[in-house]
Formats: structure tokens, sequence, C-alpha cells
């Protein structure tokens, strides 16, 4: 089938009608990225919420906080148009299509968040296979984009059983093939609050990040909020036996502890992490006594620096009538000082931070994923040290 996009120009012309916008809503758009360097005012919630002050950055005043070959988006963000159908629209449309115009806003890297497509996209729906993956790295390499992970099959079984187990190195082989140094899952370790729960899962992701390793992959968890409640590990039991009380450990700091840090990475959506700054400040200590622990984001990924090879980068605004503090909006359009956590994290060769905008599709405007995701790029390369 004929390439629609091949006579397409890098302007901003050619770039507006590639994205379906009409020139007003594009400039618009425009605006919007210029706005969204300003810096954001500090979050609502009171002084015991803001972040701590940023240290004096190493390196140049106006470096760049994030190289140009680690600027990165997953592919959740654009999932309406890896699953369009090409045939109804001249709207990018498939992996192949979609990686090309990425490509064209200026990223590097993509993160897939499962390998289906559209049917009618060039190899067809399901790329989840070894002919699959070859045809994606394919592409991959003509754009000159870098696959850096994936939200796939993490088993749920445990003890494994085999057939669990040959589905995962399945992933493995696919992964490699692609060229990735990471593999991983969109969900946390455990959903549970108690302690033996959280030993369980560390039992089982040892297991997997030992064959991961051994494959060549660093295996990593990616976690929202509730990965950073506070455990209940003491205190008066309920009826089912379970703790009820907590010695202020967060889940996910307990993981840390009793993880190896050569078997299991992570990846932290910066986004759902502030979220958790908001949500979960304060819990009943072992003594009945309420107790106030401010979550710091960047605090956390400092303490443990190498076992965050990968983020995700999404941007919110103020909500405190949503019970999570904040409302997605594009990168860079938000109130996370993205400015102040990458200078604090440092290592800005090693992270690699994946743009993320969970609500970026629109069921009325089919360019807004695209547009958004151009949105972020352009915000994420504006980022630099005060």
């Amino acid at each position: 089938m004929k390439d629609i996009h091949e006579t397409a120009h890098d302007t901003d012309e050619s770039l507006r009608r590639s994205l379906g916008i009409g020139r007003r809503r594009f400039l618009s758009t425009c605006t919007a990225v210029a706005a969204g360097a300003i810096a954001a005012p500090a979050f609502g919630a009171g002084p015991a919420l803001a972040a701590p002050a940023a240290p004096a950055a190493k390196g140049g005043r106006g470096q760049s906080l994030v190289p140009a070959d680690k600027r990165g988006i997953i592919l959740y963000t654009v999932r309406d148009a890896t699953g369009r159908d090409p045939l109804s629209t001249t709207l990018p449309s498939g992996f192949r299509e979609v990686f090309k115009q990425l490509a064209r806003f200026g990223y590097k890297q993509v993160e897939f968040a499962g390998y289906g497509q559209h049917a009618n996209a060039p190899g067809g729906a399901n790329l989840e296979s070894v002919e699959g993956a070859r045809l994606l790295r394919r592409w991959l390499n003509e754009y000159g984009l870098r696959a850096q992970g994936n939200h796939g099959f993490i088993p749920s079984s445990w003890p494994l059983t085999k057939e669990d187990l040959d589905t995962f190195k399945k992933h493995l082989e696919i992964a490699n093939i692609l060229g990735m140094d990471h593999m991983g899952t969109g969900g946390d370790p455990t959903g549970s609050s108690y302690r033996a729960d959280w030993d369980v899962a560390a039992d089982k992701w040892h297991q997997l990040g030992e064959i991961a390793r051994r494959a060549g992959l660093k295996l990593y968890t990616h976690n929202h909020d509730a990965a950073y409640g506070f455990l209940l590990d003491g205190g008066p039991l309920d009826a089912q036996g379970r703790p009820t009380r907590s010695s202020g450990i967060r889940k996910l700091e307990y993981f840390l502890s009793i993880t190896d840090p050569k078997l299991i990475w992570l990846e932290m959506d910066i986004y759902w992490a502030h979220v958790a700054q908001y949500k979960f400040h304060t819990y009943t200590a072992l003594d009945g006594s309420t107790q106030e622990k401010v979550f710091d984001p960047a605090g956390l990924v400092i303490r443990h620096n190498k076992r965050y090879p990968l983020f995700h980068a999404k941007d919110g605004v103020v909500n405190t009538t949503n019970g999570q503090g904040y409302d997605m909006v594009p990168f860079g359009t938000g109130v996370i000082d993205y400015t102040t956590f990458f200078s604090r994290v440092g290592d800005r060769n090693y992270h690699n931070p994946m743009v993320e905008q969970d609500n970026a599709p629109s069921s009325t405007d089919p360019g807004q994923s695209l547009e958004h995701a151009r949105i972020g790029y352009d915000n994420m390369a504006a980022l630099r040290r005060k």
C-alpha cells in the first residue's frame, strides 16, 4: 500500500496536517507548549507536602536535564493511533506509521505496552511473536528509535507453572530481538498491605529476575500510588489474624530493602508518586498514635538511584476534590516540578524518562494523542538546569 505520509516535510504546516488538526487549534497548542515551560505554582495541599529544595546542580546552568537520546514515550499514550484502521483515515495508524511520527517529533526511545495493533496495519493485528518482533525491530531501526522496555507478561501464579514460565521466556526472547535492556510490567508486585505478601512477592520476583538476568535483561516493576502506602506490620491483629498498624515503612520501601538490586529494578511513575505524596502522609503507629511522614519521590530515587533506570514522566494540575490530588494533563503543562525532580536525582545519562499520558486518546479528537505526544516531547526537551 502506498505510504500516504511520504511527502510530508518537517515543517509546522506538514505536522499540523499529519495530525489532522485545524490551524487555529495547532497554534493554540504551540501556545500551551510555551506556557508549560513557565514555572507552575507549588501544590496547594500545605507546606508539609512541598518538595525539598534542590541541592546545587552539577554541570552548567542551562544544561538539558534530559539528553536527546534519553527522551522517550510509552506507546500506551498513543494506543488509539497504533490501534487505528489505516484504511479509514489519513492519520498515522499502526506501529510503523506511529514510529515515523514519533521520530519526527524528536523521540529516540519507546516503551511498549503490548504488541497489538489494528489488523489492517502492516504485519497484522498481533506482533507478539518472534516474527512480529523482527518486523517491529526493522521499523524501529528505520526511524532511529530504540525500544527500552515493555509492560508485558509477568506470571500471576505462584509457584510458577511451566506454562507461565514458557510464556515469560517467550517475552524475554521478544525483548531481546527488539533490543531492549529492560522488561517489566505495568503493575505492583502485589496489591497487599501486609508484609507476608510482600515477602512472597519478593521470592517470586527473585526467581523471575534471575531468569531475566540470564537472558541479559533487567526485570522491572512499574508502580502506582498504592505501592507507597504504609505497610501494615504490627499492632493488634484483626479477626483474620492480620496486623492493623504500621511501623511507618512504606510498602515499596520494604520491597526494595528485601530484594537483590542485581535482579530487580523499578520504573517510577512520577505522577503517581506525587499522588501518593498527597494521599499517604499519615499512618497509625504501633502504639495507636497518628504519625506524619511525608513522602519524597525524588528522595526515594536518590537512595536507590541505580535501581531506577526508567521513569514515566506525566504531569498533572491540582484537583483536591477527586481523592488523587491531581488531574492528568500533557507533560510540561501541569504543576509537577520536573526541573527540580530531575536536578535532584541526577545521573542524566542513566535514567530513561518516558512521556506518558493515560488520557491522551480522545473519542472526539482522533489526532489528540499524537498532538499531546508532541507537546510532551517539546516540554521534555525544554527542561534546563536553573
